[in-house]
């Protein structure tokens, strides 16, 4: 990992998944893509889970007697009332950020209730299976799409109801304790399984992750590539031309760079390459604004609703702040030191208009920055 820049997937790898929990901005990031990635296994175990849940419901209705039947039927169909809430909710709401607490109650009420009624069986009938909690465990670990520390919760309430349900029904001590064991040991495993799927979950999402964001990164300047700014044009032009509001682009082109590469060597022409992208990207300090190395010396700022005046004192301050590095450069004939030109232009898109008119107009305006003697900025605005 040693060549990669430094980013918060590259660091989290370095660091491990083993505990199952990223640094705060990174875990709030996971778990929105957890709950995304999930969201088909959810529909499959509720579908499937209601299912059960009325097989068992007759089930009940055969095998436990009066009057005790009707409590176990009355438990049943309250869960199912909040089954069917959570249907709801994940049918009209996809993406809502309840969905995972709601999934957390909707299988902890399924497992204590479940236990609730074992525990009403076992008044009048001892030997009522209760293997079936297992199911609802193996359910929590697997098929919710809950983290292994909900999925533990979860269980553990379960296992907490089953031990008072069933000392409550005067369950044999002897038997109630196989029960618990047999229990635990089922969790036991479902634990483990559950660690791994989420380690490799975890896993996938930061290498996921690091290598999009690799794809889109310049490997030497680590700023925004040409690909990821293309991208991001894109974007941002149609969102501007629903907003009405312009975009800007400061396109700067290093003076003489070629100059300095023969002069100090590759090596020195990287570290002020390095240098220049540091300041480009000071000069990008908005949500939607975007520092690119656009190629070779080549380096933009990408700039989201900002009128021309705040734009050509951007740029100039972005010329300033290169020359301010005060890096000699004894091979330009513009200046002793390391300077910068650049093309700056602002638009409003228009319907039809290209996202590509931007750069070119900004690409023509850097043209003449260099034509009329570079370390300056250019613009239709002057």
């Amino acid at each position: 990992m040693a060549d990669v820049p430094a980013n918060p997937y590259a660091e989290q790898l370095k660091q491990g998944v083993q505990r199952l929990r990223f640094a705060r901005p990174l875990e709030r990031q996971y778990r929105l893509y957890q709950r995304q990635e999930s969201y088909g296994l959810r529909r499959i175990a509720l579908a499937f889970g209601v299912l059960v849940w009325l097989a068992f419901a007759v089930l009940d209705q055969l095998v436990i007697g009066a009057p005790e039947r009707w409590w176990a039927l009355a438990l049943r169909l309250g869960v199912l009332v909040l089954l069917l809430g959570y249907a709801w909710l994940l049918l009209r709401q996809p993406h809502s950020p309840w969905l995972g607490p709601f999934s957390l109650l909707c299988i902890t009420a399924l497992g204590v209730s479940a236990t609730a009624v074992v525990g009403i069986a076992h008044l009048r009938h001892p030997h009522f299976p209760y293997e079936g909690l297992l199911l609802i465990c193996m359910a929590a670990y697997f098929l919710v799409g809950l983290r292994l520390s909900e999925a533990l919760l979860s269980s553990a309430i379960m296992l907490a109801a089953y031990l008072a349900f069933d000392s409550w029904a005067g369950t044999a001590p002897a038997r109630l304790a196989n029960n618990l064991v047999f229990l635990l040991f089922g969790n036991l495993m479902g634990a483990v399984g559950c660690y791994l799927l989420e380690y490799r979950s975890r896993e996938h999402f930061l290498v996921g992750n690091l290598l999009q964001a690799l794809a889109e990164q310049d490997s030497l300047t680590c700023l925004h590539n040409r690909r990821s700014f293309d991208r991001q044009l894109e974007r941002l032009w149609r969102q501007a031309q629903r907003e009405r509001v312009p975009v800007a682009l400061l396109l700067g082109d290093v003076d003489h760079f070629k100059a300095y590469n023969d002069r100090y060597g590759h090596q020195a022409g990287d570290a002020v390459l390095r240098q220049v992208g540091q300041v480009f990207q000071q000069a990008a300090r908005r949500p939607l604004d975007m520092a690119v190395r656009m190629g070779g010396e080549e380096f933009a700022v990408l700039l989201y609703d900002i009128d021309a005046a705040q734009m050509l004192q951007r740029a100039e301050a972005l010329r300033q702040d290169v020359e301010g590095l005060q890096i000699e450069h004894a091979g330009s004939t513009s200046a002793a030191v390391v300077t910068l030109s650049i093309g700056v232009v602002c638009l409003l898109p228009q319907p039809g208009q290209a996202p590509s008119s931007l750069y070119q107009q900004a690409d023509r305006w850097l043209y003449e920055a260099k034509a009329f003697g570079r370390n300056r900025v250019m613009s239709t605005a002057l």
